[in-house]
């Protein structure tokens, strides 16, 4: 049977707009590679998607890495340890309070759930305030914990374990493991937790994608640049470019070239935990699909 007229134009239009969609962030992810092969000049008067030179890249490395000695890796170290230990305490807070909202009944649990629901659904930005002043109160800004614990503060990911656990974990199962003998906390760490991999998976992933990501918190807390994380030190890098500060000086000034290998460092490791957290959620997901 030959396809209708509209399926023929749905078709082509479905295909135009991916290509479209393609080509808008292929193009600029490929000028992004290809900038740091160059030299400023180069970038500036060649074609936009010429290759450059190995020897460029080595210099705009060094260029990069010379910069107040070496402060990339110092923002790109810090942003390792704000985001890592805050997925840990995320994941180790959002995973059980999904579970107790889900799968267990208490006074006042509607009303939590809906103050998590308004509070997913505030801007991140609009609680940087009282965050600070809360913890300048206790004496923590300033400090790492002044970046952790409000990254740890991950609403979104009980939200996400809340549906996961009441849609999916049959209610039946964890009933037969209390019968069998099993703790609360052993129905919820032997048989609940193995069966959320997925979910863990994903609320990691958002996790710490949002906390690398993250720049006006730790702008805010963190008073010394050697404290910064990456995406908060890009913007001392900018500042240090004539380019878009014309106030720069020249004895540091940096490039750019290298602002565009800035970019791809700091890019780098979200790269790699997504494709870590794609297999974790596939074999997941394929491990949990089959049902006896």
């Amino acid at each position: 049977m030959r396809p209708t007229r509209k399926v023929v134009a749905g078709r082509v239009l479905w295909s135009g707009g991916s290509a479209l969609f393609t080509v808008f962030f292929a193009l600029p992810i490929a000028w992004l590679l290809l900038a740091p092969t160059k030299s400023d000049t180069q970038l500036v008067r060649d074609h936009p998607f010429s290759v450059g030179t190995l020897d460029g890249l080595a210099r705009s490395w060094r260029h990069l890495l010379g910069f107040e000695d070496g402060a990339l890796l110092t923002w790109l170290q810090n942003s390792a340890v704000y985001s890592f230990g805050a997925l840990a305490l995320t994941l180790a807070t959002a995973v059980p309070a999904g579970y107790g909202l889900a799968l267990t009944r208490f006074v006042g649990r509607r009303l939590l759930l809906t103050v998590t629901l308004i509070v997913m659904i505030m801007p991140a930005a609009a609680l940087v305030l009282p965050l600070y002043l809360e913890l300048d109160a206790v004496g923590l800004t300033g400090t790492v914990w002044s970046v952790i614990l409000p990254f740890s503060f991950f609403p979104f990911g009980v939200y996400l374990t809340y549906i996961y656990f009441s849609s999916t974990v049959p209610t039946d199962l964890l009933a037969a493991a209390r019968l069998d003998g099993c703790t609360e906390w052993q129905v919820f760490a032997r048989i609940a937790l193995p069966l959320a991999r997925p979910v863990v998976a994903l609320v990691g992933f958002f996790s710490f994608v949002g906390n690398w990501n993250n720049f006006f918190l730790p702008f805010v807390m963190l008073p010394d640049s050697a404290q910064y994380p990456a995406q908060v030190g890009l913007n001392n890098l900018l500042t240090a470019s004539a380019v878009f500060n014309p106030s720069a000086g020249t004895g540091s000034q940096i490039l750019r070239p290298e602002l565009a290998l800035a970019a791809l460092l700091t890019i780098l490791p979200v790269l790699l935990v997504f494709l870590f957290s794609q297999r974790a959620l596939v074999s997941g997901m394929l491990s949990g699909a089959s049902k006896e």
